[in-house]
């Protein structure tokens, strides 16, 4: 597996890698150099210590169904 280098220094972790290493977007990681010369990173920390999602916290709260109609109606100030 390989990526390209960016005129910044950056580069893409290739998907395989963030999956096996359960890393998403936030996450810290810890880049190291071992005797051979390869490159090693860790993923720093829990991943509940990212920042938690709005949206996340407010998915599966609403204890009313709607039917669309009844919310186009209630949106639109129709009675």
């Amino acid at each position: 597996m390989s990526t390209t280098l960016t005129s910044k220094g950056q580069v893409t972790i290739p998907k395989q890698i963030r999956d096996a290493l359960d890393l998403a977007p936030g996450c810290a990681v810890d880049f190291a150099v071992n005797h051979e010369g390869d490159v090693l990173i860790h993923k720093v920390g829990a991943r509940a210590s990212r920042k938690p999602d709005r949206f996340q916290a407010a998915r599966g709260k609403a204890d009313v169904i709607w039917r669309t109609d009844d919310l186009m109606a209630l949106l639109r100030g129709e009675s």
